[in-house]
This record gives C-alpha cells, sequence and structure tokens, in this order.
C-alpha cells in the first residue's frame, strides 16, 4: 500500500531522512520506532507532503505522491494524525468530527460518528464539550475519530502514545487494535516499545534519518544488541 524508496528529506539545509526505504502492505500495523530525533516524525510528514522528500519516491496504492500538495494526498485515503493534534480549541467534539468528513470508499467500512462514539466512548460522553475543555488524552482521541471520519484506507499516526497517562494510552493500544480489525492499514511512530507491541506487527528502526531494523516483534527479540543500540534511552 505504501512504498517508499531511498527519500532524502530536509529542513533548510540540515538533512533528516538519508535513502530511507521501506514498504507497508495493507491491512498491516506497522510501528516506526527510534528516539527522540531519530526522523520518525519526518517520515510520516514525508509520506504525507508536508515535508517533500528532495529525492526518491513514495507511493500510495501505487500512485507517486512525492510533488502533490497534501489535501490531494488526503482525498486519496491517507489520513494522518500530527503529533501536535492540532484540534479546534473552540469547536465541540461533534464540531470536530464533522470537519474531517469525507465520502465513504470502496474496500473499507464507512465510519460514521456513531460508530466512532462506540470506539470512543469518552468523547461519547462529552460530545458538545468544546475542545479546550478536554485533556490530553481525549484530545488525542478526538484527532483520531476526526481522521476517521475521512474514511482513509491507511491512517498515519505520530507518537499516538505521547503525553497521555497510562490507563489511556491501554484504552488507545485497544482503539487501535479494533481498527485493525477493520482491515485499515496503520502506520504509527512511536518510543513506547510496550505500547508498539501490543498493536503492532512489525517494527521498522529509525536512527539518524535510517533504518537499522525491519522486522517482526520475535526478531527484534532475539537481537538485544539492536534494541540496546537503537531504543535504550
Amino acid at each position: 500500500m505504501i512504498e517508499v524508496k531511498g527519500i532524502d528529506s530536509f529542513y533548510g539545509k540540515a538533512q533528516i531522512l538519508s535513502d530511507l526505504s521501506f514498504s507497508i502492505g495493507a491491512g498491516e500495523v506497522v510501528s516506526i520506532l527510534g528516539r527522540n530525533g531519530a526522523g520518525k516524525t519526518t517520515t510520516m510528514k514525508s509520506i504525507m507532503q508536508l515535508v517533500r522528500p528532495r529525492n526518491g519516491s513514495v507511493t500510495f496504492n501505487g500512485t507517486e505522491v512525492v510533488g502533490l500538495p497534501p489535501y490531494k494526498v488526503a482525498k486519496m485515503g491517507l489520513g494522518y494524525v500530527p503529533e501536535e493534534r492540532r484540534i479546534f480549541t473552540d469547536l465541540t467534539i461533534l464540531e470536530n468530527m464533522e470537519v474531517g468528513r469525507q465520502p465513504a470508499r470502496k474496500g473499507v467500512p464507512e465510519w460514521t460518528i456513531d460508530l466512532l462514539f462506540e470506539l470512543f466512548p469518552n468523547l461519547s460522553e462529552r460530545r458538545n464539550n468544546r475542545g479546550k475543555a478536554l485533556s490530553g488524552g481525549e484530545q488525542q482521541m478526538l484527532t483520531i475519530a476526526r481522521t476517521m471520519m475521512g474514511n482513509p484506507t491507511c491512517l498515519l499516526l505520530d507518537e499516538p502514545s505521547e503525553g497521555i497517562a497510562p490507563v489511556i494510552v491501554e484504552q488507545m493500544a485497544e482503539t487501535i487494535m479494533q481498527i485493525k480489525k477493520q482491515q485499515l492499514t496503520v502506520v504509527l511512530s512511536e518510543q513506547n516499545l510496550h505500547f508498539a507491541r501490543l498493536v503492532a506487527d512489525r517494527a521498522i528502526i529509525i536512527e539518524s534519518g535510517q533504518k537499522r531494523f525491519d522486522g517482526t516483534f520475535a526478531e527484534l527479540d532475539a537481537q538485544p544488541d539492536i534494541q540496546e543500540k537503537y531504543l535504550s534511552v
């Protein structure tokens, strides 16, 4: 579904990603792991074209997306949940969700407000509350729900467990596993190895903008030196 081939991405003159390549299959849940500053967020933004790679290729369902504006990438069915959340704080939960609405797509379930409230009962209870009144965890749930209203075929989650309470992290993991059952492809960037293990089929480790590992968690466990070198704090 996603094919990243040899991308180089920069912020100004500073190179963040170097010759990065990997692929994501339809229906997979893949976690991009790495320490702070490893290049995880830049990888997500490069897929979404919020950062445009200077070299290399990114294809989504066989279509080249490098050079397209992000809104066109979103219309193709790629949903992006930024780390910063960026909800509309003066709008209610319901209004925030309506902002993300797009038509249903073939091959994936149509996500309605009722279905999403089943997935996020915390939001259902507070549907008329404004975004500014929500906790960090509830804002993260709302950002995911708003993106799901776009009926994406693939969901990019940037640091979904960052800065939220452990009990909400567990709820978030359960939510992603429920989404996975609907055959939705999910790519998440994470520092939290425990969280990644709960939800992902496969791990890709990035360090200094380069891929250092790509495999299952069983394969990762068989190489403790990799974890120590690239994931330990």
